[in-house]
């Protein structure tokens, strides 16, 4: 496979999910103090809300790659 039938690939698959789940969240770590061997830290989990038009928009972004993307004008 190509470049352009990967990205596209990935394009689909990214607007199915951002469909389907709406957000993702990642884990935030951060160091507040060290004393010794004791090592106190913090852990804040974000959440991400992705909006439905950006999921729709990479999902036709994608199938345009696959349909238009080979042809040569």
């Amino acid at each position: 496979m190509d470049a352009m039938r990967i990205t596209a690939v990935a394009l689909l698959v990214a607007g199915v999910l951002a469909l389907v789940y709406g957000n993702f969240s990642y884990t935030k770590e951060t160091h507040e103090a060290k004393i010794g061997s004791l090592e106190l830290s913090v852990t804040d989990r974000e959440t991400v809300n992705i909006p439905a038009w950006a999921g729709i928009a990479a999902i036709v972004a994608g199938g345009g790659l696959l349909i238009f993307g080979g042809r040569k004008i």
